[in-house]
Order: C-alpha cells, then structure tokens, then sequence
C-alpha cells in the first residue's frame, strides 16, 4: 500500500468531527453500569470469612441475586496509604492485573481487627490514626481519621462486577429469543459494534465499576488528560470523564473526552487537608462526578456539624475490565499526597538540562541547508534555543531509525555541526512500522513475532504515516528489550549522542480504526486483550525508548524522551505535552490548568506547543504564548506542516525583541528550574502547582486556574485583574522583573511575581544555549517577607550524567537571609564548579545600609560595593565573585 501523504491525512483529519469518536452513552459497558443506580447494594460481605495477616486482611463479598464470590483484600501502606482490591474468587481465567506501573510491590503494615460481630468489621493502622469499617449488609468500607470519616466505598451500592462467563453456546444462541438477542447485542455484552467496526468480546463482559464518597470535599481536581478546567465538574449531564487515549487532532476546549494521555488519580481538596483515589486499571475508564450538600456527618463530626449542610463529592470509577485495585491516599496535605503518589508509581526523571532549554520545532525541516540555516537564524537574532526537531520527512519513507537520503545525505556531518554549536537534535521515533520486506526494522519483528496480532492471530495491519503498518507489542519485555536496543550508534546508522527522541502517535494512532486506534480485540503479550492493556501502550514505548538511551551510553547519561500518550508512571521516562493543540486564544488559556492538572498526576515535566500547533497565530498571541511557555516545565515551539513558518523573527523587530528577551528570561531563570526538577525528583514536588497547593487554608485560591505557582517562590498571573488581596495582605509579593512590591503590575509582559521569604537563584546572563552558560556567574534575588527574612536552596550538576546519583556529584545550597545577614551554606554533594554568585539583589529591605562586607568561611572579609533604591526598596550588592561552592556571609549594616 501507497504511503499515505501529508496532504491527504490533513485533509482527512479537518472532516474528522465528534462522530468519530464515542459519547459516553455509545460505550456499552458504561450503558451497563449505569442501570444500576444508587441505593442499597446487592453485595453483602461474608465477615466470617475473615483471615489475617502481616500482609493483608482477606473476606469473601457475595451478590444476593447471582451468588457469585469476589475477594477483597484491604492493606496498609506505610505513609498513610490504604489498598483495596476486589477479584473473582474462582474466575474461568485470570483477570487482568496492571504490571509494572508500580515501581515495586508495596510494603505493608499490619492491620488489627478490632472489631468483628454485629455486621461489623473494624480494622486499626498500627498507629491507630484511622480505621477502616466495614459493614457487612450492605457491604460498604468507610476510611476514618480520628473519628471523622474521610470517605467511603459502595456508600451509594454502585459496586459492579461482571463476573467472567463461559461463551454462550451455538444451542443456547437458537434458543434464546429475539429480544433477548437485541438486549444483549444493544448491551455489547459479547461483541459492540461502532460505526462500520465490530468488537468482538472473546472472553465476554467484564466490566468493574464502584463508588466513592467523599465527605467534606467540594473541590477535586486531576484524572488527566482533557481540555477542562482545573476543577473537575459534576457530569449529571451523563458526559463523564472519560479515560482512554485518543488521537485527536484539534481536540476541543472544555470537552471531557479523553485525549492522548491518561492518569487515573483524582484530588480531593478542603481547607488544610487533602486526600486522593489513584484506580489502578488501564483499560477504558470512565469517572461520574456529583457534588452536593448534606446534612450533618457521620462520626464525632455530626455533633459539631449539628444539620448544618456540608459538601459531599460521589466519584464513580466504571472500567471496561481488569479488577479493582484502588489506593486510597490520605495526605492530610497536598505535598502528602504527591509523595504517595510518588511512593507507587516513582518521581519524575532528572532531565538533562539542555531540556529545559528552549527547542525549536516544526513538521518539517525540510533538509540539512534548513536546518542549518535556522540554527544561524537564532544566532544572527541574538536568541538562545537547545534543540532542533526533525518530524517524520526526515525519515527514508516514513521508515524510523532511518533518514531520506536525499534530504538529509549525513545526519552525522549534520549533528557534528550542531554539536560545535554547542546543541542537540530530537527526531520522531513513531510504534508503527511500514510493512515492507525489505525494510530491516519490519522484517527482524515480523520473523520474532513482534507485533500486536489481530483476533485471528495474525499480525495486526493498519493505516498510519507509512500507509499499511505493523504495530511493535511494548508490552510485551522482550520487545521492549530488542526496540532498546534499536537506539545503539551501530544499529541506528547516522545517529550520535546528541540525538534524542520524540514518540508520537503512541495511543497508538491507526488512522482507518475504531475511533482512530487499535481494535479493542487485538491479542497482545500473554493472549491479553488490547482492551486491557490500551492506555498503557505509550507508556510502555516511552519506557524502552529511554531504557535504549541510557543503555545505548552504557549507563552513563540521562535521556530525553517525549511522548504524547502516557499512564500513571510516565514520569519516570521523560516528558509529555498537551498534543495537537490550536493557535488560537482559548488553547493558550486551557494550558495552564491542563499542564496544572498533569503537574499534580506525578508528570512535572509537561508543556503546550508555543504558538498552537494547527493553524496561524497571530503575532500578539504568539508573542503572549512565548511568554507563557517561558515559565512552564517544557518549553518547545512547534507548528504544523500547512502553518506558515514561524521562526521568533519572522514578525518585525518588535515582536523578536519580545520574543527574545522572554527567551532569555527563561535562561536566565534555570538554576532555579533545574532545582525545581531536583525537587521534583527527590520529593515529588509539582514544579508548576496551582495556588491552592501552596495557600491550603485559603478558599479563594481552590478554583483559580489563570494563576500559579513555579515552585514556592514565583507566582504567574494571565489575568489583568488580580483578585487575591489574601496574596497582598498576608504576604509580600515583589514584581520580579522591575523588582517592586505589588500591587503594582506590568501589562506589557504576562506578570511575574516572586513571594516574599524566598531566595530565587538566576544566572547573570543568557547564552547562546545552556552548554554556553556553564561557567557564566549567579545572583540570588531576595525577597523579604514580613519578618525581613528568606530562604532558598540551589541544586546543581553535570546536568547530563548518572553522576549525581551513583556518586553524589552534586552541589546542593542553602541560602538564608534573616537579621540582616545573607549566608551560604552546604547542605549535601561534592560536585566542583568554579562559577561565583556575582549579584545579589534584597528586595524590601527597609532603609539604606550604612555599610556591607562578606565574610568567606576562612574569616576573609571584605567590603562590598552596593546601591540603595529607595523607591523600591532595593538593595543591590554588586561585584561579589563569591565562590558558589563555598560558604560564605553577607553582612548589611
């Protein structure tokens, strides 16, 4: 088959529209589960079932009408986690059971039963800060907090289990009625049929579905991803939140389809405490949310409530298979919960430092001459950038690991040029691969068997890039090991190690299919259905594709990786962005909570392609987004192959002068970033967090999602007005570029704001690319809060080695400025640098100094030259050249 052309694929995806894909009530395990509604549950727990051990607490539940048997099993996580998870008892087969999401099996703590009679069970943590009841008829399990219950499962009776079956028999078929056939064909009990495509449901219905109450919370956030807000609305319309990775080009605003990627973690949020729900299945998902006010609360909370109405949010998870293994993560605090989080699923990579860079890309460069030429462009323009991007034109025919060897004759000459220059090159690496014999990638995985089969046991064909295409079984070890291997400087002829890569079209994306994916039907490693295994098949790819890097090194540097389809745990391989999105205002607007959202699923590394991907931005917005995109994780320009070209000087000087300083305003920014990263990487701290997560207690923040937070200490504003007169009240906030307390705002730049009590650490100056800027000189801003004291910390590195973590190469400080005095001190690491702090700027100190000397930690001491602006209230010390890896004090008098 013919390749499939630019051309005819942009043209096909403009007639796309919604008919393409699902809405909710077309998807027929969810018609199923939701004729069961709310009210008492058929399930009743067996509570003299009841067995105990280091490990878990074990029962049996049974439903009233069918009989059928399921087993819980309830254990405690150390650090305030709790699991559940509910399986046949006697299935005909095994179920389906998520692998290697988790970074290791969980460790657990015993439970205590301190109460089992009267339909009653009732189970202690080992230090007794909650218990878990379980009542038995109706089966629910409440989870309290010293007396308070925080939640509770099955409290709604929408627990649902489709136990497995055998296949109705060719008798049992004639003997059944035709009403009987249309209800279970309208039902998709045994096959579903969409548009012209038939699911056929070999191992029959299996869905599982249950409910969660959370009392007191009106405000939850995250299940990545979708173009919504960042709170997550009530779904009473029967458009539920949908959970199966898509490609949708130009996808739309506040729409709850599921896109690209998926992460099933909600957040729920009141004042001072947060909790979370992490469900733990990859098959399709579907979440219902209802939030409402009831009357008082269960436990010593109803004698404070007195009838007084209170928030309760019900979440209803509803998966197409598997089981139901859920966490429940009981914070109390939102950073609690990340670390949980974390603590399941693993903290996001380091990133090498050339990627927090600027990088520039589009579909396509068309050749060696241009790319070359738009690497002297950024030169000639004075503006830094890291990487430049080649999409699939690169390639010899749409065939990966290749090159077209007319438009790109050396890729090697070609990256050497690029190395001089101290930058990097990322290209495309999509899962299909052309069925073409002669095609070596093709040939090697059609002999070892590694492709996705189809249900008849053949190898899965379908219409992607390439035209007719095979797709590699990432799920399968053995496939991932030998598509590693694929990235070794042997293998990948023309490739060295400055090249890193991009997965795409990873949902994966099959052009002629149901809903422009695989068939549900598909058979993958171990026989398991692609049904059970679809919102983790980009994961999977990512996964191999940085095992390849990093073994392709020998072990010794980080990779970088994209990809648009992720799960839970894609931090741990790289990065991830919002996808196809539109030039266009409103996708500007939605990127914040959507990169927000991702932020608080675990995946800090998360950006939207400045400029919009799909059409022509014009210069306002494309100068609006490049100031956005300067202060989120990843920062990458991008356009489609029917955009205009939009290199930063192709709209007039003024624009490029914008363009550029928000550029350089990113790379003078990164000593901070990177220690964001580090944070992010050793605590699970979001780099990019809503103002809620930093103000817990405060109401007005919940909702606000045209705001955020870079850490702890800079705060973003996209709205002209600024509504939080908490933020001015109770704390300080300085202009971080003109270095004034507010309220004073800056319209011509979206406003950047740094808090007071925190030391930001910058680089002096931006150069050409971040390899440029190694030795160049520090400053610290310092912004005072109400007690004229701050504290800040920077980490640093190689920024590219494993260095860091085998053998504690690494510069961690810890700055601190309180009764006057600035001081430096080493808080872990021996890395050695020779950079020096150069500047420091104290904003809101409240007089002039008399004098100013810094003190070395071998008593050296000298003077300091400084300015006072009393305008502003800032203090400037200049010509410091105090060593960086070094402790040292810096006294105002």
């Amino acid at each position: 088959m013919e390749a499939v052309t630019p051309r005819e694929v942009s043209v096909q995806d403009e007639a796309v529209d919604k008919s393409t894909f699902k809405k909710c009530n077309q998807i027929a395990f969810y018609r199923r589960q939701k004729l069961l509604h709310p009210g008492k549950s058929s399930y009743r727990a067996l509570l003299e079932s009841v067995t105990l051990s280091d490990e878990n607490v074990k029962f049996q539940i049974i439903h009233e009408e069918n009989k059928v048997l399921l087993q819980v099993e309830i254990c405690e996580i150390e650090g305030n986690i709790f699991r559940l998870k509910i399986d046949e008892a006697s299935p005909l087969r095994a179920r389906y059971k998520v692998r290697d999401v988790l970074i290791k099996e969980p460790t657990t703590q015993r439970l205590f039963i301190s109460q089992n009679e009267g339909g009653i069970l009732v189970l202690s943590s080992v230090n007794e800060d909650y218990k878990l009841q379980v009542i038995a008829n109706p089966f629910q399990v409440e989870l309290q907090s010293k007396g308070e219950t925080i939640l509770s499962m099955n409290s709604n009776g929408l627990l649902y289990f489709e136990h497995l079956q055998p296949k109705p028999t060719a008798e049992n078929e004639e003997a059944a009625s035709d009403s009987s056939k249309e209800t279970q064909e309208d039902l998709g009990l045994w096959q579903e049929k969409f548009g012209s495509f038939l699911d056929i449901k070999a191992h029959g219905p299996s869905s599982v579905g249950v409910d969660f109450s959370l009392r007191g919370y009106d405000h939850v956030y995250g299940i990545p991803q979708h173009t919504e807000g960042l709170l997550l609305k009530n779904t009473s319309d029967g458009d539920a939140y949908r959970l199966y990775n898509l490609d949708i080009f130009g996808h739309k605003i506040h729409d709850k389809i599921g896109i690209y990627g998926s992460v099933p973690l909600l957040l729920a949020h009141k004042p001072n405490r947060t909790s979370g729900i992490f469900w733990l299945n990859s098959s399709e998902t579907l979440v219902d949310i209802s939030t409402k006010a009831v009357h008082g609360l269960s436990g010593s909370a109803a004698e404070t409530a007195k009838q007084k109405a209170v928030p309760l949010t019900d979440v209803r998870w509803m998966s197409e298979s598997g089981i139901i293994d859920v966490f429940l993560l009981m914070g109390p605090t939102a950073f609690d919960v990340f670390k949980q989080f974390a603590q399941l699923t693993g903290t996001q990579a380091l990133p090498p430092l050339f990627s927090l860079g600027y990088h520039q890309c589009r579909w396509n460069y068309e050749d060696e001459q241009d790319v070359k030429a738009v690497d002297a462009g950024f030169d000639e323009h004075d503006i830094p950038y890291d990487v430049i991007w080649l999409d699939i034109e690169h390639t010899d025919g749409k065939r990966y690991f290749t090159w077209d060897k007319k438009k790109f004759q050396n890729p090697r000459k070609m990256q050497e040029h690029l190395r001089k220059k101290k930058r990097k090159l990322v290209i495309i690496v999509d899962p299909h691969i052309k069925v073409d014999p002669k095609y070596t990638l093709y040939s090697q995985a059609k002999d070892k068997g590694y492709f996705v089969k189809d249900r008849n046991g053949q190898d899965f064909e379908g219409i992607c890039w390439p035209g007719s295409s095979c797709y590699l079984d990432f799920t399968n070890p053995e496939v991932r090991k030998w598509y590693a291997d694929q990235f070794a400087f042997k293998t990948y002829k023309g490739s060295t190690n400055i090249l890193f890569v991009w997965n795409d079209m990873n949902e994966p994306s099959v052009f002629k299919g149901a809903e422009l994916t695989m068939q549900k039907d598909a058979v993958h490693y171990n026989n398991w259905e692609h049904r059970e295994v679809h919102n983790l098949y980009g994961f999977y790819q990512q996964m191999a594709t940085a095992e390849g890097l990093i073994k392709r090194s020998s072990g010794k540097e980080r990779p970088f990786v994209l990809t648009r389809s992720f799960f839970a745990g894609s931090q741990k391989y790289g990065a991830v962005w919002t996808g196809d999105n539109t030039a266009d205002w409103s996708y500007l607007k939605i990127s914040i909570p959507m990169l927000l959202t991702n932020s608080m699923a675990g995946i800090s590394f998360c950006g939207a392609d400045v400029g919009g991907f799909i059409g022509d931005p014009e210069p306002e917005l494309l100068v609006r987004w490049y100031q956005a995109g300067a202060y989120q994780p990843f920062f990458r320009g991008h356009s489609n192959m029917e955009s205009k070209r939009r290199e930063p000087w192709l709209f007039g000087e003024k624009n490029t002068q914008i363009i550029r300083e928000a550029i350089k305003e990113r790379y003078v920014l990164l000593p901070y970033l990177y220690t964001l990263f580090y944070r992010a990487h050793t605590a699970a701290e979001p780099v990019m967090r809503p103002l809620w997560v930093e103000f817990p207690g405060n109401i007005e923040t919940f909702g606000v999602e045209n705001e955020y937070m870079l850490g702890k200490s800079s705060f973003l504003s996209f709205d002209k007005s600024y509504p939080f007169s908490y933020l001015c009240s109770k704390l300080n906030f300085y202009d971080q570029r003109i270095r004034t307390i507010l309220p004073w705002l800056c319209f011509l730049q979206i406003p950047v704001f740094q808090r007071g009590g925190t030391v930001i650490p910058l680089k002096t100056t931006a150069g050409k690319s971040t390899e440029w800027m190694v030795d160049t000189s520090y400053e610290l801003h310092v912004a005072l809060d109400t007690e004229a004291s701050a504290i800040g910390e920077l980490y640093l590195d190689d920024g590219h080695s494993f260095q860091y973590l085998h053998k504690k190469q690494f510069l961690y400080r810890k700055f601190t400025f309180h009764k006057s005095i600035l001081s430096s001190r080493d808080e872990s690491g021996q890395y050695q640098t020779m950079c020096v702090v150069e500047r420091v700027i104290v904003l809101g100190f409240g007089h002039q100094p008399t004098f100013v000397t810094a003190c070395s930690k071998d008593g050296k001491e000298k003077e300091v030259v400084f300015t006072y602006d009393t305008k502003t209230s800032a203090l400037t010390l200049e010509n410091l050249a105090l060593s960086l890896a070094a402790d040292w004090k810096i006294c105002v008098n």
